[in-house]
């Protein structure tokens, strides 16, 4: 592809598409691209790069001297730019194929995958090797709060990318990982979850087999030793296979663990850490940032300074607001296990406090009906629960769908309070009407859940 000068990404407004079209744009690449949504930030960000950009999808929106075509994963048959390509014959990628020609081959690549916690354990390890001045690429699901944005690449020798399981694109249906060239390998847990590209958990294990099938002898993974798919999987890996975990059959065991109110601090292997974070997911979480590190070559106290001044993630427990005494939490949380562990950090960290849990079940898998008795078990954790109306059902097949008055009684049977309320708006009158200072509201979506955020703050402020 290096005699290829002009590529047409089709879905640029993406957070890894926009960054990956703006380091070709500045590498020296025509880039042009288009999205049905072009608005702010990314929109401005681009278009400072000198990319034009088209809004909406068209056949013309493609130059006549496009060399490749980059074709987003939401992307789907149908669409009109793809289509074009199909019909020109043009040259067309996935991103993750872009990716690894021009900015993975040759590095050293770290790829943190599993059901949970990749973003933060990414997050995490992208801030250790830069705060200790190795100015890693990087591509993360999210906003990571040390680094301003969730995708860049540079010079140095390492990347740091979210390995997402979930397929690359339509025409290729391999997980995105698979195409990272990875060095090192994290995968913190495995559980069944897209359920709309996936029938069973066996076929998720296969592809974290196949990941592991890729790891050179002289790479790394590090896999959570407490989990039995995790074991499963790595049983007959080709790679150096290293278990991290509580157990006393891990090879790095996480002991000393003290959490406090804002902090957790714990010893992996002997060697003592702290983060300002809670719960112990996070605190797995950082094990394995801390884990990779050490095989990136930091020494300890570097990995201690980027550990100890890590400031999180968007999204992940992060406060929106306190009004009243009553504060606001926005976390990703979306998935049964996501959700216990959640409620978990939650309880540790404001112990005294009654937790609310606002949950919309937006994701293709949180729709169906397959986790419906794991949702109830999680969500009775809390002192109080609300489910929401769930977006798009009619896409969903009727026998397949979540019951969510079903999942309301099914909450309140596990001695749980739990209401199934469709809008936002009856959901702030609940709020408004039953919270008392102290209380936590927890917002779980992996949307936007109608802006109920602010919604939330400004109805409580009277």
């Amino acid at each position: 592809m290096s005699d290829k000068t002009h590529f047409h990404f089709t879905g640029i407004c993406g957070t890894a598409m926009g960054a990956v079209a703006a380091a070709m744009k500045q590498r020296g690449f025509t880039i042009t691209g288009s999205d049905s949504s072009v608005y702010p930030p990314m929109s401005d960000f681009l278009r400072s790069q000198g990319i034009v950009l088209s809004e909406g999808y068209h056949e013309e929106n493609i130059p006549a001297d496009t060399d490749v075509v980059i074709i987003g994963n939401a992307i789907s048959r149908g669409n009109p730019e793809a289509e074009a390509a199909l019909d020109r014959k043009l040259l067309y990628h996935s991103l993750p194929e872009v990716l690894k020609e021009f900015f993975l081959r040759g590095k050293r690549n770290y790829v943190v995958s599993g059901t949970h916690g990749k973003t933060t354990t990414s997050s995490m390890l992208a801030w250790i090797l830069k705060n200790a001045g190795r100015d890693p690429g990087y591509m993360i699901g999210g906003l990571p709060k040390n680094l301003g944005c969730g995708a860049r690449f540079t010079d140095s020798e390492f990347n740091v990318l979210e390995g997402d399981e979930y397929d690359t694109a339509f025409f290729d249906k391999r997980s995105k990982f698979l195409h990272y060239l990875p060095e090192c390998v994290v995968i913190n847990n495995i559980e069944f979850d897209h359920a709309d590209i996936y029938s069973s958990l066996d076929e998720i294990k296969l592809t974290f087999r196949r990941l592991l099938n890729i790891v050179p002898r002289g790479g790394m993974a590090y896999i959570n030793g407490d989990e039995p798919n995790c074991l499963d999987v790595a049983s007959q890996a080709p790679c150096p296979v290293t278990s991290v975990g509580f157990g006393e059959h891990c090879t790095l065991r996480i002991s000393d663990l003290n959490y406090e109110t804002d902090r957790s601090s714990f010893t992996l292997g002997g060697i003592s850490y702290s983060t300002r974070m809670t719960g112990e997911f996070n605190v797995r979480n950082a094990a394995m940032a801390v884990a990779a590190a050490t095989f990136a070559g930091l020494s300890v106290a570097e990995i201690r300074d980027g550990l100890e001044t890590f400031e999180g993630v968007a999204r992940r427990q992060e406060l929106r607001g306190e009004v009243n005494g009553i504060k606001v939490i926005d976390d990703f949380a979306h998935h049964p296990t996501a959700i216990r562990l959640a409620v978990q950090s939650l309880r540790q960290r404001h112990p005294d406090s009654r937790l609310w849990i606002l949950f919309e079940p937006r994701s293709n898998t949180t729709r169906r009906a397959v986790f419906q008795n794991e949702l109830a078990e999680s969500l009775a954790l809390a002192d109080f629960a609300i489910v929401a109306g769930i977006p798009d059902l009619h896409k969903i097949p009727a026998n397949d769908r979540l019951d969510p008055d079903k999942l309301s009684t099914d909450i309140a049977r596990l001695g749980g309070k739990g209401w199934y309320l469709p809008d936002v708006e009856t959901i702030i009158g609940k709020v408004k009407a039953d919270a008392l200072p102290g209380d936590i509201i927890a917002v779980l979506s992996n949307g936007g859940f109608g802006g109920i955020h602010g919604k939330l703050l400004e109805s409580l402020a009277f």
